[in-house]
């Protein structure tokens, strides 16, 4: 299994457990997130949830050789990215949080970092552009010129700068994201879940009409990129692991 469930009281602990891919995200792991989420969403006795990664890694995003299809009809991409959710879900970040592991935990209500914890969307350095979130989600969650420069150069965030700028709620030292997520999860629980959920969807009716711009923009930019020679040497470079020779077209 590469998500694994444990239950702490009213909390839902989901740990991506794919350490040799860098919990690369697949088919299968994308359908024990959404087993895992559905559980959340649809269980009363669940008032919180976390989800967290290996010591090492987060999530270094899309398994690039894994296949495309990684939506669930609740979830959208990974089973989560967008999912209508009125539980609260906390990430809980040690190490790289790439790509589409990046948007995941923007898809979350919070993030707890720890010190090794290092967020970033390299997808530009493989000619394609970030298809789960980030391309809005980053510049609403961070200043815009720092999403812009996550966006288009590769370059990644600490935790504690990512403290600074707001993207991370919470820094702990090495090896305590979960616990430090633990511990927020439990303040929430303390919260009426009904009022807990009524804020949640009331925050999410507020976002509808500029996340559907923001879909609409992503939808431009794939088909962009989907016409370019840059993916396809991207990918191949990728693949090959040499550096790209990018013709601009």
């Amino acid at each position: 299994m590469t998500v694994i469930e444990q239950q702490h009281d009213r909390i839902l602990v989901i740990r991506l457990e794919r350490p040799a891919k860098r919990n690369a995200i697949d088919r299968a792991m994308t359908d024990g997130i959404d087993a895992a989420l559905n559980r959340l969403d649809d269980d009363p006795d669940l008032w919180c949830g976390v989800i967290t990664g290996t010591a090492e890694v987060f999530s270094a995003g899309t398994d690039l050789s894994g296949g495309t299809d990684l939506t669930t009809e609740r979830g959208g991409e990974y089973g989560l990215i967008r999912r209508e959710r009125d539980t609260p879900l906390i990430a809980a970040v040690e190490g790289y949080a790439l790509g589409g592991g990046f948007e995941a935990a923007l898809a979350c209500d919070a993030i707890v970092a720890s010190s090794t914890a290092q967020f970033g969307l390299p997808e530009t350095r493989r000619g394609l552009v970030a298809t789960s979130g980030a391309l809005f989600r980053a510049a609403n969650a961070l200043p815009p010129n720092v999403a812009r420069e996550l966006l288009i150069s590769g370059r990644t965030l600490d935790a504690d700068r990512a403290y600074v700028l707001g993207v991370v709620n919470e820094v702990t030292v090495a090896g305590c994201a979960l616990d430090g997520a633990l511990a927020l999860a439990e303040d929430v629980c303390r919260s009426s879940p009904t009022a807990v959920r009524a804020t949640l969807r009331a925050l999410r009716a507020q976002a509808v009409d500029d996340d559907a711009r923001g879909w609409a923009a992503t939808e431009n930019a794939l088909a962009e990129v989907l016409a370019s020679d840059d993916m396809k040497e991207g990918l191949a470079a990728f693949r090959d692991k040499h550096r790209p020779r990018w013709s601009g077209h």
